[in-house]
């Protein structure tokens, strides 16, 4: 039987099938994610990954980060020390936060993976355009848990399921490597589980702040 890959429930149910893959929703978490069988090979998505052409220099590339980057910034001060988790090969986020006396460290799975950096802690941790690929949603959250101390912010950015409708034509599930997708009702459900209090920054954009015990 399969388990919802956030809170592992049981109670799934059919949310969508197109010609490539098929869609379950949790009616726990309200996560829609792709049954295992359709996921890819590492091979495979690093392939994938590989033609990418995001660069640091690309004015466009900026200005999509800056939904993120931009509010993120309004609450740091240099003495702020963050991490970019899954920077992906062209890492842009943390030199956009160099220009401004910020310091940040850079994790991908496949182009920087130091996993020293996964044992410490953050005062911000950015990652955009990453949970909706990473299949096990609830070890990535409990590892980002553990590098995050009260008043830690988590910034992510992923466009989020708006419905059923919307969803069966939707451009962003056409991208085979994007296997898990949140709502504002999953993501309020993360905060509940984690003593994260959430913050909707924007259409594709939230904040979670780890609060104190």
């Amino acid at each position: 039987m399969s388990l919802c890959p956030l809170c592992h429930s049981e109670n799934l149910a059919c949310f969508h099938r197109d010609k490539h893959r098929e869609y379950k929703i949790c009616n726990r978490c309200q996560l829609v994610s792709v049954p295992d069988a359709y996921l890819l090979t590492p091979e495979a998505e690093k392939a994938f990954y590989d033609h990418h052409q995001n660069d640091s220099r690309d004015q466009g590339y900026r200005r999509f980060l800056g939904r993120t980057w931009l509010p993120l910034r309004e609450r740091l001060t240099s003495d702020h020390r963050g991490l970019d988790f899954g920077c992906g090969p062209g890492p842009t986020i943390s030199v956009m936060a160099g220009e401004v006396g910020i310091a940040m460290e850079n994790y991908d799975l496949y182009y920087f993976p130091d996993e020293q950096l996964l044992k410490q802690q953050y005062d911000f941790i950015t990652m955009t355009e990453v949970i909706e690929h990473v299949a096990d949603a609830s070890a990535l959250l409990k590892r980002l848990d553990a590098m995050m101390k009260p008043g830690t912010c988590l910034a992510i950015m992923t466009k989020r399921v708006l419905g059923e409708a919307a969803f069966a034509n939707w451009h962003y599930k056409q991208d085979q490597t994007h296997i898990r997708f949140y709502s504002t009702a999953t993501f309020e459900w993360i905060a509940k589980a984690f003593n994260w209090q959430l913050e909707v920054i924007d259409k594709d954009v939230v904040f979670f702040t780890k609060l104190g015990l």
